[in-house]
């Protein structure tokens, strides 16, 4: 399922496996299930929306998109709503200014329209940033300080464009409530932020999940070995993942199916867990990332809830995160 974010996308993509390549991760490492803060400070201005000027959308901006990412403002470079604000102020003089954005990864130049109101000029767009939110911890390495966290990709929600990485953080946060899912309606953890207490850096924002490095102590738990797919079986496992502030806890699930010709579908699961269900009614936004064990294996992270009945999820092998956030 997904963390803190509105996210419905999922992207196929070839991976080819040569014999002679050798994986840097670590065999045993030290599963997670903390709740994190996340932010991603993104590449380029994102624009979200469009607002009425004079009680109509703009007309004379056709060519920009939802999910356009502003980079620059004629030879100027942007990267904050504050850049975009001054850049556009200095080059405002024949009501139209350019602008290059990417889209699908490629930049499009496109002239913007300025509507002048009371002295004022506007675009007529909704733009943002950075995204914030909360997932889980899945894993740290502690021979590399890689982490991997929420097992699928951080997408901007009004747009759901995967948000390009020129910076981020995750840090500590602490969960004060729960939403409880229920059939057709996935609930959430909702949590306090503690932007001061840094944990890592943010440097990949992908399909498998987000990655970067663990700037802190790192937490003093047993290791766990790292389970190839074909070693996971059907039957009784459990997830880690907090409920209450900061209090990590292990709770029983039962894996139905085992999918090996997905990207990042790979784990089906039920939730057995009598307290789990009483406080969450499953799998609920937040759990995203949250460590999946069977024995004395690390095998997966949570990465779907199944909308439909939401005592069921999906989840990605742990050797596809690993991998993902190789260096």
């Amino acid at each position: 399922m997904k963390g803190k974010f509105k996210q419905f996308v999922f992207v196929l993509m070839t991976v080819f496996l040569f014999p002679c390549s050798v994986m840097a991760y670590s065999d045993y490492i030290i599963p997670g299930g903390e709740n994190v803060g996340i932010e991603i400070n993104s590449e380029g201005i994102i624009v979200i929306g469009f607002y009425k000027i004079n009680g109509k959308l703009n007309k004379g901006n056709p060519d920009i998109k939802v999910g356009d990412q502003i980079i620059k403002v004629g030879d100027t470079l942007v990267s904050t709503t504050k850049d975009l604000i001054e850049s556009i102020d200095k080059q405002k003089e024949s009501n139209h200014v350019k602008l290059t954005v990417l889209r699908d990864k490629k930049e499009k130049k496109i002239d913007l329209e300025l509507i002048v109101v009371d002295g004022i000029y506007k675009t007529g767009l909704y733009v943002k940033d950075n995204i914030t939110g909360i997932g889980t911890l899945t894993y740290i390495d502690p021979e590399t300080n890689i982490y991997g966290a929420l097992g699928h990709q951080v997408a901007e929600s009004n747009s759901n464009v995967t948000v390009e990485v020129k910076s981020g953080m995750i840090f500590r946060s602490y969960v004060t409530s729960i939403d409880r899912s229920s059939n057709g309606n996935p609930g959430g953890k909702n949590a306090k932020l503690d932007f001061e207490q840094k944990f890592g850096t943010i440097l990949k924002n992908t399909q498998y999940g987000i990655f970067g490095k663990y700037i802190t102590d790192i937490p003093n738990k047993e290791k766990l070995k790292v389970a190839q797919a074909d070693e996971i079986e059907l039957g009784e496992a459990y997830i880690y993942t907090v409920l209450n502030e900061e209090k990590i806890e292990k709770f029983k699930i039962n894996i139905t199916k085992i999918e090996k010709n997905s990207d990042t579908k790979n784990i089906y699961f039920e939730v057995t867990d009598e307290k789990l269900l009483k406080k969450t009614g499953g799998v609920v936004q937040g759990m995203s990332g949250s460590p999946i064990i069977q024995g004395d294996k690390i095998i997966g992270g949570v990465t779907h809830v199944i909308v439909s009945n939401p005592t069921t999820g999906i989840g990605i092998f742990i050797t596809t995160m690993l991998e993902a956030g190789e260096e």
